[in-house]
């Protein structure tokens, strides 16, 4: 058996309506691409809130039943391109909402509750534009994304193809 066949690639997410990933959209065009840049595809743009990495499909019922969390709306305005130094290029905010910060301590704490290990590093809200980005143009001007947040995701990874298995709201 592959060792593949028995894990599930997923992560927590903001997953945008149509509406906002086209706004993404436009701002993730209006960047000017360096050679070798590889920009993200339409339908995957979103906010990370927790990469889980392969999990054991096994925990599937467990995972989708342990990170329904308390949720309240929130709104989060990205604004601000960005060229992190990594040759990650993000559209981000300028400040990172409260409602959201408590959603991502309440998620690292059903992580916790579930047996696995939330990330060390300080949590950045952002959309990932582009990878290997360096020497990219950022937009000059762009209108700000206004999100009503009314939910998140559980989104598995597979093959390249992202599926939302479910909503929190």
């Amino acid at each position: 058996m592959d060792g593949q066949a028995d894990t599930t690639r997923l992560f927590l997410a903001l997953w945008p309506d149509p509406a906002l990933r086209h706004q993404l959209k436009e701002w993730r065009d209006a960047w000017g691409w360096a050679k070798g840049a590889a920009p993200v595809q339409t339908d995957k743009l979103h906010v990370t809130l927790h990469f889980l990495g392969a999990l054991p499909s096994e925990r599937l019922p467990e995972l989708l039943d342990g990170f329904a969390v308390p949720f309240e709306l929130f709104h989060l305005e990205l604004t601000h391109a960005a060229l992190w130094h990594n040759g990650i290029a993000v559209l981000e905010p300028d400040a990172t909402p409260p409602a959201l910060a408590a959603l991502h301590g309440r998620l690292s704490d059903a992580l916790l509750a579930l047996g696995l290990q939330p990330e060390a590093r300080r949590y950045r809200p952002h959309v990932t534009m582009a990878r290997r980005a360096g020497g990219s143009t950022l937009p000059v001007d762009g209108k700000p994304v206004l999100w009503e947040v009314r939910g998140y995701a559980l989104v598995e990874s597979k093959n390249g193809v992202y599926a939302v298995l479910r909503e929190y709201a």
